[in-house]
C-alpha cells in the first residue's frame, strides 16, 4: 500500500446500504499515507453521516455544492483538481447512470466531472439491477472512457438474494487503488492470454465443451492491461464482453485457438494459457446432422493441438524466450499433476485448482488456486481479478529477470 503514501485520494460515496463499508475503506487510505478527501450523495448522508468521514478523513465532507458553508470550505471544483485518483464506492445503479449522462447534479457527479485523474467504479446493487442491460451497458461507456472498475463480488445480499452485486471489500478496492497509483510494471510488454472453452464439432448441431465461463482469463487479459500490458486475449466461445484496451481474437476449436496463438507468439514477453482447451476432437465430422437411431453410436476421438506445451518447445533453451503460465484444473492429485504439467510443457508457474469444490473451478466470481513454480508454491483466494493480480506479480519478478527493460 506504499503507492497510497503522499497521494490525494477522493472517495465519492454513493447511496446504498454498502455505504457503511466506505467507512472502513476511508480508514484504509488513511492507515496508508494518503490525503482523503470525501463527497457523498444525498441519498448516501441517508445511510452513513458526513461527520463518520469527516472524523475518519480529518477533513470536512462535501454533500452540497449549493451549499455556502461548503463552496467557502471546498469551491466545488476544488475536490476534482485536488484529486490523484477518485474512487466511487458503492457506485449505485443511479449513480452510474447519472456519471454515464455527464450530469453534475450532487457532490460526486460534479466531482467526476472536473477530474482529470485516474478513475476507480466499486458498484454495488441487487443482483437483478446489476444483470439489467442498462446497468451493464453503463458500465461498459465508462470503462470504454478508461474508468476502472473493481467488482461487484458474489454472495448473499442485504435484501436476502444471492449473486453478483456485492460491494468489493475494503481491502480489495484499497489494492486496486493502490495498483492504479501504482507502477505500471507490465508496460512495453506483449502478453497473450487464452480463455474459454473450446467446441470440437460432431456435426453442424453438436460438439465436445466444457463448462468454462472463461471468466478468470478474461480477469487476467483486463489486469494486465491495466498493468500497461499490450495484450490479445484468444478467446473461445464465451458469453462476456471484450475488455477494454484488449485485443480480442474469437475462436471456437482448439485448431483456430492454436493458430491464433501461433500468430501472436514472434513477440511475446508472457504466455498465459487460462483456456480450457479440449484436449481431443471427433476424428470424423458429419456434414450433417446425425439421425438419432436405437444403435449406440461410436465416437472415434483424436488429440487436438496443445498450445501450452507448442509454446514451451518453441522457445525452450533460448534467450529472452518469454515466462510461460500454464493451467491446471484437476479432480485429484492436485499438487503432483501440477508439478507434472510444470516439467513436461516447459512452464515456468502452473495455476492449479481442484474443481468440483465450492469458491473455485468454473463458472463462480471466486477462485481458489495454488500457484506452483520450480521449487515453491503459494496458496491463493479470492476474486478472479485478485488470483489474476497474485498470478502476475510472480510473472513479473520472473519477467524482470529474465528479460530487463
Amino acid at each position: 500500500m506504499s503507492e497510497l503514501s503522499g497521494r490525494t485520494i477522493v472517495l465519492g460515496v454513493g447511496g446504498g446500504i454498502a455505504a457503511y463499508k466506505a467507512c472502513e475503506l476511508a480508514r484504509l487510505f488513511v492507515k496508508g499515507g494518503a490525503t482523503v478527501r470525501v463527497a457523498m450523495t444525498t441519498a448516501a448522508t441517508r445511510f452513513v453521516g458526513p461527520l463518520t468521514f469527516q472524523a475518519l478523513s480529518g477533513a470536512p465532507v462535501l454533500t452540497d455544492v449549493l451549499d455556502p458553508g461548503q463552496e467557502r470550505t471546498y469551491g466545488h471544483l476544488e475536490l476534482g483538481r485536488a484529486a490523484d485518483l477518485l474512487v466511487i464506492a458503492p457506485a449505485t445503479a443511479d449513480l452510474l447512470a447519472r456519471l454515464r449522462a455527464g450530469m453534475a447534479d450532487d457532490a460526486v457527479t460534479t466531482t467526476a466531472l472536473a477530474c482529470d485523474c485516474p478513475v476507480l467504479l466499486a458498484p454495488a446493487m441487487n443482483v437483478r439491477m446489476w444483470s439489467s442491460p442498462a446497468v451493464r451497458e453503463n458500465v461498459a461507456a465508462l470503462e470504454k472512457r478508461g474508468w476502472q472498475t473493481v467488482g461487484p463480488a458474489s454472495g448473499a445480499l442485504a435484501d436476502g438474494d444471492v449473486g453478483p452485486g456485492r460491494l468489493s471489500e475494503p481491502e480489495e478496492i484499497a489494492a486496486a487503488a493502490a495498483r492504479l497509483l501504482g507502477p505500471r510494471d507490465l508496460s512495453g510488454r506483449k502478453v497473450v492470454v487464452t480463455a474459454g472453452p473450446t467446441r470440437e464439432p460432431i456435426d453442424p448441431v453438436r460438439f465436445i465443451s466444457n463448462p468454462s465461463t472463461g471468466r478468470m482469463g478474461f480477469a487476467l487479459a483486463k489486469v494486465a492491461a491495466r498493468r500497461g500490458a499490450k495484450v490479445v486475449l484468444v478467446a473461445g466461445p464465451v458469453e462476456l464482453p471484450d475488455p477494454i484496451k484488449v485485443k480480442v481474437k474469437r475462436v471456437e476449436t482448439a485448431e483456430e485457438m492454436a493458430a491464433a496463438v501461433d500468430d501472436e507468439a514472434g513477440d511475446l514477453d508472457l504466455f498465459v494459457g487460462a483456456a480450457a482447451v479440449s484436449d481431443y476432437r471427433p476424428r470424423d465430422v458429419a456434414a450433417q446432422k446425425k439421425k438419432k437411431t436405437d444403435e449406440d453410436e461410436p465416437l472415434v476421438l483424436t488429440r487436438t493441438p496443445d498450445i501450452l506445451a507448442s509454446i514451451g518447445k518453441r522457445f525452450a533453451g533460448k534467450a529472452g524466450a518469454p515466462v510461460v503460465v500454464g493451467f491446471a484444473a484437476e479432480t485429484e492429485g492436485l499438487l503432483e499433476n501440477a508439478k507434472k504439467k510444470l516439467a513436461s510443457k516447459r512452464c515456468d508457474l502452473v495455476v492449479a485448482n481442484k474443481v468440483g469444490r465450492p469458491g473455485a473451478g468454473f463458472a463462480g466470481d471466486r477462485n481458489r488456486v495454488v500457484l506452483v513454480g520450480p521449487g515453491e508454491r503459494s496458496h491463493v483466494e479470492g476474486t478472479k481479478e485478485a488470483v489474476a493480480e497474485a498470478i502476475l506479480d510472480w510473472a513479473v519478478e520472473l519477467l524482470d529477470n529474465r528479460r530487463p527493460r
